[in-house]
């Protein structure tokens, strides 16, 4: 409920007469008041209505209930009529709520169907046009159906009786609105005592009920539901239940004020009892309340062993906070600014031998193969060992995701002996985040490279900074401009974090850098940084790798040991095969999960002790196969060639298809190809025109059709120049009518010469066409120097064709012409 604040609604009950003293109105200020006597304004002579139809007033927000007077002010021509023929005849009004407030003029519509017949107690002319009415509800009523419109709204109404209200339950619910009600007006300011004694006086729950309903805060919906409520306990119940949800909302809209009031009130208490007591201490003598804590700070200061500039800088700032009061919202900032001052490690590390034997140890306990890597690592080691004051160069891990480049970097700080922090800059865009925000606003910290030296407690930890490619650049500034002076070894012995406002010295931390591809890591930080590639793992790497490292670790995040769950080689090898597709292990290592969870449920059930896991097990477990060896089928039919590419996350293989129908001698290029790809098979298309007589092909029949080239995959963005080769085989392909070779790939660029030119990641492209079955492998002549990066044991499974000009492509890819169909495609 809440207290009346319109001051067209009352409270009340009478017969309906003018002379009625029974009437009670109340206003915005909750006052009972008497209307004015006026004469009512004559309306023009009318024809009488008949008896049986009722004049129709509408009301735009609100309707009227029974045993309730309020006064109303309308304006609307219709409405004006309406009243004043009802005046003149001595008749009552009906009453309808408009279904749509912004309705100018109502229709029959636009009205609800029910509503409540009205005595009109009082009619006053105002000087401004408008006409005042106080009217009072009688009963409910029903609209059978509309006379006329005009010159005002007419209806056959149907009278609705409130039904007897006898019985132990009717009385009860009369109980339980009244004490309902009495709580809402109990929670409520300024109640009108007017309204209680009503509230208090109620003798049945029909009126007691509409009277909530009209002093409600409920939605003109709402109460139009409780008009057409004729049914005296659906009635009751459904307005004690609106009833309830308000008083909810009075008791914690209360709770919260009283609680505010009360947080307001304890802190006043505190300040006046905090200025007491320094004016008693000042009166004693004494020194002001934090002199302790001062104390502490200041020895905790010494005992840092900060530099002579940062010790004067830390002084200075501890006594602004002795001359602060405990209270001041300053304070709280320099106690935080002191704190990390304090726990940063200032001291000069103590000389850390490196055992170049035990690294080499820890590096192989912790990582398979990667043998070049390693040997980089042992170098950087040793270079430490020797020079352990030089300016060692920083690494950068660049691999495909899951290949182990963060975990190398951890196997580096155990190798040294040193502690490991790691700091993810993926997704950072604000120079703040690496230098540290000013201490101009409450909430400022350092940046996130002070925080991990903090975090790790050692000024020549082992700092990994991850997915540096992943930085960006925001209107916060260039976060890798700031990268620029942490990771120059000339500059960062005196890093100046924002926050701290001193320097601190970055020189003797080991740096290692960690990203998924080169191209978006800008130049200049780029140039400050030694790239170690790492990539892509071999089948028989991977194998390696889950049989040493990754079931021994599922085994044990999944609580079964060894014994109870075994998986034999074989069905680590089809997971690999079968269910992954990627450079790194990381999937891998999911699907190893997952089996085991599988073996870990009959275990727990007590279903089994000991569980193998089969082959044939696994396509219950993991579901069918994912992968399938599918280049015998897409190259199958001429215009089809299988080509290799290289991608931020490993080495994949694609196939370009191609067909013709008539047309006018054009190139169609679909599958989402970047501008460079498009530019290699309009070089392939040309270069075919060029010596379309050598290759066979008829020169008027290329003037009569399309060729559509098509890379599957059209979701994903393709571009790059090594598709050439692959391309003019399948453009050859399809105008020869010869199959290329199903266990055939091939990459490289190619020039309008004719000549085949070199590309780049030849051994993740080389690794990917192994794992999907291809025998045969086409690389440029000049790439030949980039085949002792491919593993020894992929280089003897494939035979390897080097190639210098498309010429040897097409002897080397396409089927004998003697095998081939009759017909081109």
């Amino acid at each position: 409920m809440s207290a009346p604040d319109k001051p067209r609604r009352g409270a009340g009950s009478g017969s309906g007469s003018d002379s009625d003293s029974g009437v009670i109105l109340v206003d915005a200020r909750g006052h009972a008041f008497t209307p004015d006597a006026a004469p009512p304004v004559q309306a023009p002579a009318q024809q009488s209505l008949p008896a049986d139809l009722l004049p129709i007033v509408p009301m735009r927000d609100s309707p009227l209930f029974p045993g309730t007077v309020i006064p109303v002010l309308i304006g609307v021509e219709t409405s004006v009529l309406a009243v004043q023929q009802a005046l003149r005849e001595g008749r009552p009004i009906g009453i309808l709520m408009q279904r749509d407030a912004g309705e100018e003029e109502a229709k029959p519509a636009t009205l609800y169907s029910m509503g409540t017949i009205a005595n009109i107690l009082r009619y006053v002319n105002l000087p401004d046009g408008s006409h005042h009415l106080v009217l009072q509800g009688l009963q409910r009523f029903r609209v059978k159906e509309f006379v006329q419109e005009k010159p005002f709204l007419t209806a056959r109404a149907e009278p609705i009786s409130e039904p007897e209200e006898q019985g132990p339950e009717m009385a009860a619910r009369l109980l339980h609105l009244q004490q309902q009600a009495t709580e809402a007006l109990q929670l409520l300011p300024q109640t009108p005592q007017q309204l209680v004694a009503a509230v208090q006086s109620a003798t049945a729950a029909g009126a007691l009920a509409d009277l909530i309903a009209v002093y409600s805060d409920l939605d003109p919906s709402q109460k139009q539901e409780v008009i057409e409520t004729v049914d005296i306990i659906a009635r009751a119940d459904k307005v004690s239940a609106l009833l309830a949800k308000r008083i909810e909302v009075l008791k914690l809209t209360q709770e919260i004020g009283q609680r505010t009031k009360a947080s307001l009130d304890e802190h006043q208490r505190r300040a006046i009892l905090r200025e007491q007591m320094a004016s008693i201490q000042k009166e004693l003598g004494e020194d002001d309340g934090n002199s302790q804590e001062v104390a502490e700070l200041s020895r905790k200061i010494a005992e840092a062993r900060m530099p002579a500039d940062v010790q004067e800088a830390a002084q200075k700032e501890l006594r602004r906070y002795q001359r602060m009061p405990d209270g001041a919202t300053e304070a709280g900032m320099v106690r935080s600014y002191l704190d990390w001052l304090i726990d940063l490690p200032w001291a000069e590390p103590e000389p850390r031998d490196i055992d170049i034997a035990a690294a080499r140890r820890v590096l192989d306990e912790d990582h398979f193969g990667l043998d070049k890597i390693k040997q980089r690592i042992i170098e950087f080691l040793a270079v430490r060992k020797l020079a352990p004051h030089g300016k060692a160069p920083i690494l950068c891990f660049v691999g495909p995701p899951g290949v182990g480049k963060t975990s190398l970097g951890q196997s580096i700080a155990r190798a040294m002996g040193r502690p490991f922090a790691h700091v993810s800059l993926g997704g950072v865009h604000d120079e703040a985040e690496i230098r540290g925000h000013r201490r101009t606003y409450i909430g400022s910290m350092p940046g996130n490279i002070i925080q991990a030296i903090r975090k790790a407690g050692a000024r020549d930890c082992v700092m990994m900074l991850d997915e540096i490619d992943k930085m960006g650049r925001g209107i916060q500034g260039d976060p890798s401009a700031a990268m620029l002076e942490v990771l120059d070894p000339a500059q960062n012995n005196a890093f100046r974090d924002n926050y701290l406002g001193v320097p601190f010295d970055l020189s003797r931390m080991v740096f290692i850098t960690t990203a998924n591809t080169l191209e978006t890591i800008p130049g200049p930080l780029r140039d400050r940084m030694e790239i170690v590639q790492l990539s892509s793992y071999t089948e028989n790497e991977k194998f390696q790798i889950a049989r040493r490292y990754l079931v021994q670790r599922e085994l044990e995040a999944n609580g079964v040991t060894a014994e109870q769950v075994t998986l034999a080689d074989d069905v680590i090898r089809a997971i690999i095969r079968d269910y992954t597709r990627e450079a790194g292990v990381r999937n891998l290592q999911r699907e190893i999960g997952r089996v085991l969870r599988h073996a870990a449920v009959q275990i727990a059930d007590g279903s089994a002790t000991q569980v193998a896991i089969g082959v044939d097990d696994l396509a219950k477990i993991l579901g069918p196969r994912r992968f399938e060896n599918e280049v015998a089928m897409r190259t199958s039919t001429p215009g089809v060639a299988t080509g290799m590419a290289w991608t931020p996350v490993g080495g994949d293989i694609l196939f370009i298809e191609a067909t013709s129908y008539p047309g006018k001698g054009g190139l169609i290029l679909t599958g989402q190809l970047g501008d460079v790809m498009k530019e290699s098979a309009q070089a392939a298309f040309s270069l075919i025109k060029h010596r379309a007589h050598e290759l066979g092909i008829e020169e008027v029949r290329l003037a009569k059709i399309d060729i559509h080239v098509h890379v599957p995959e059209g979701a994903t963005p393709k571009d790059g120049p090594s598709a050439g080769v692959a391309m003019f085989t399948a453009l050859v392909s399809l105008l020869t009518g010869r199959t290329v070779r199903s266990d055939t790939s091939m990459t490289g660029e190619i020039s309008l010469r004719g000549l085949v030119l070199p590309i780049g990641g030849v051994k993740e492209k080389v690794i990917a066409a192994d794992a999907a079955g291809i025998t045969r492998v086409m690389l440029p002549a000049r790439n030949r120097r980039d085949l002792e990066e491919i593993p020894e044991e992929v280089r003897g499974r494939l035979e390897f064709i080097w190639l210098e000009r498309v010429d040897e492509a097409i002897a080397a890819a396409l089927e004998p012409a003697a095998q081939a169909p009759a017909t081109a495609a």
